[in-house]
């Protein structure tokens, strides 16, 4: 019998992406962001389809299935219902939507096939997205039999779900329907305290900890009736997104004394009380939907996708509820992973393949993007005039790199295939000491120039994790946030402690909290990579030796890249964010770049690299 070859999509919403499954076996993931620098990028992922149909060595015409991450008829019945509720509110939002939607979202099938070069002979299907969300968590999962909880914003109608994995089959339980959403919910705070939603809600949840939940009552009495199996139902007047305008109504203004924050305006203490007010609701909620999928499938093991999985500390307290043994959320949980869970759904549960959960994991550690040859990347440097260092010797190259980092250098690891999903895995990564007190507000400011509140995640091995964290279970996708031990946290003098509404932000987080300040937050937690060597190789090496030299284990590890722009993909994204940031070293597999050694000219060729730099 043939293996069957599937080439799952996702897009024309919000991270597009691709991935193809062979036999069951997953090649090739990407998302189009990478390809085309444009962040979140929703276009049809024409070059992550290049990509991972050169991976596998095929034509389009060669795929047997192409799937879809969504029904979009299902979508476009639920886009002209809530259309006609809210008429005539949302009419100059629903012409504006309609022409695209009749031009090319209602025929997608038309579309797929001119994207692929004209009609194929594959048969093209559309699964629905909690579905797909289900298949991502399941399928490449350790789990035989598993609850699992999808929620986010909308699919086609559905907010949430609860669905029962059992061996290569998933069966929906139970839905939560539009417009009563967690997701939406969470995204509408979003939007209120500033942040761009689809975006930003990882910068609320990060601003949380500076917080009190004082707004949390009048959340749960006011704009949400949360029920005690997790369903809830919104009070649909104070939110706009309906009509389809903004996320929020003058109601919400009122609710919370006065107008939503502007972008790149002041953080105040009522964004941060609203930010701790609306994670403490969602990890409520998220528990009470947990138990009712624990009541409803009687199975021991969870798995989480949807982009609300993305929120890893409310994934932390549910892992130390206790309500399941193990839970697992994958490496890309949101809409990027429905392109991956698609694909798994077509073959095992349309297809009928069965299906063996063992403890080898079918990710591969995330590492599913591209790779880059060695000898082609000194080529490039070659030719841009670029010094180099060559250390083919792997030992001699770790050895460089983890005494680098521990002389309070910050590096720019480019190693291997590229990870799906949104966390630098340590195949796209920027690393440093996670003992220097100054390196979390160096990395913010000068290099990333980010926002000068957001902690950074720290990398352990896997073998020390339980002796800097609390944390049992391995979490190689960096999906939760557990607490420092208690024995390695600091309380800071009386004359450096601050105020705990002291507004300055980076003032807060600059007083060392731990042994290990650069990835210690406000609330002693940090969101964790548990690193082992079947699946990060290289990176767990270069570990290892940090920790020879150091007696210290853990790395600060944040994505390789500057603010607003998707993590690198290429060498030359590589060298361009190197150039345009203050990072001391780029290592480019097994090529060691140097700031102070990169040009004789200095200023000048390095405006010219960060402008025109390209390698062959």
């Amino acid at each position: 019998m043939k293996t069957p070859l599937i080439l799952g999509l996702s897009g024309y919403y919000h991270d597009s992406a691709a991935c193809l499954v062979a036999g069951g076996r997953i090649v090739a993931a990407a998302q189009e962001e990478r390809f085309t620098r444009i962040k979140h990028d929703a276009a049809f992922p024409a070059r992550a389809v290049d990509f991972v149909l050169a991976e596998a060595g095929i034509k389009p015409g060669d795929v047997d299935y192409v799937v879809f991450y969504d029904k979009p008829l299902l979508k476009f019945d639920r886009l002209l219902e809530t259309y006609l509720a809210y008429a005539p509110v949302g009419l100059p939002s629903f012409l504006q939507a309609m022409p695209l939607w009749l031009r090319t979202k209602v025929n997608l099938r038309r579309e797929i096939s001119r994207a692929l070069g004209g009609p194929p002979r594959n048969r093209i299907a559309f699964c629905q997205h909690h579905e797909s969300h289900a298949a991502s968590a399941f399928y490449p999962s350790p789990f035989d039999d598993a609850a699992i909880l999808t929620v986010d914003g909308v699919g086609e109608w559905d907010t949430a779900a609860i669905s029962h994995g059992q061996g290569h089959r998933i069966t929906v339980r139970q839905t939560q329907r539009f417009p009563h959403s967690l997701g939406l919910l969470y995204s509408a705070l979003t939007s209120f305290c500033g942040f761009r939603v689809n975006s930003g809600e990882y910068k609320l949840m990060g601003l949380a900890p500076y917080g009190e939940p004082r707004f949390a009552s009048v959340i749960l009495e006011q704009l949400v009736d949360l029920k005690a199996d997790g369903s809830l139902a919104l009070d649909m007047s104070y939110f706009d997104y309906g009509a389809g305008r903004r996320m929020t109504g003058k109601k919400m203004e009122a609710l919370f004394a006065g107008p939503p924050r502007l972008p790149e305006s002041a953080i105040t203490q009522r964004e941060m009380d609203l930010a701790a007010s609306i994670q403490q609701v969602t990890e409520e909620a998220m528990l009470r939907m947990a138990r009712t999928a624990q009541k409803i499938t009687g199975a021991r093991k969870l798995c989480l996708a949807g982009g609300v999985a993305l929120n890893c500390v409310a994934n932390g307290k549910l892992a130390r509820a206790g309500i399941f043994e193990e839970i697992y959320v994958p490496p890309a949980p949101g809409d990027a992973g429905g392109a991956l869970g698609a694909a798994l759904f077509v073959h095992h549960q349309l297809l009928n393949h069965p299906r063996t959960a063992s403890g080898a994991d079918p990710l591969r550690g995330a590492r599913l993007g591209p790779a880059f040859d060695p000898a082609s990347i000194r080529t490039g440097l070659d030719r841009q005039g670029l010094r180099y260092a060559h250390v083919p010797d792997e030992a001699e190259l770790l050895r460089t790199v983890a005494a680098a980092i521990a002389g309070g250098q910050v590096v720019g690891w480019f190693q291997g295939r590229m990870e799906f999903g949104p966390r630098a895995l340590g195949a796209r990564s920027i690393l440093a000491d996670a003992r220097d007190p100054a390196m979390q507000s160096k990395l913010n400011l000068r290099v990333k120039f980010r926002e000068s509140f957001r902690p950074f995640a720290p990398a352990v091995l896997r073998e020390d994790m339980a002796e800097y964290f609390d944390l049992t279970a391995e979490s190689p996708y960096m999906m939760q946030v557990a607490a420092i031990r208690p024995e390695l946290r600091r309380t800071p003098p009386a004359e450096l402690a601050p105020c705990p509404r002291d507004p300055d932000l980076r003032r807060r987080l600059s007083v060392p909290r731990s042994t290990l300040p650069a990835v210690t937050h406000v609330d002693f937690s940090a969101r964790v990579q548990s690193v082992d060597e079947a699946r990060h190789g290289r990176f767990y090496r270069l570990l290892r030796e940090f920790k020879r030299q150091t007696g210290s284990s853990v790395m600060i590890n944040t994505s390789f890249n500057i603010r607003g722009e998707p993590l690198v993909c290429t060498p030359e994204d590589a060298c361009r964010c190197f150039l345009a940031t203050e990072m001391d070293l780029l290592v480019l597999e097994d090529c060691i770049l140097r700031r102070n050694e990169l040009s004789a000219t200095g200023a000048a060729d390095r405006a010219r690299y960060v402008h025109h730099f390209a390698l062959d």
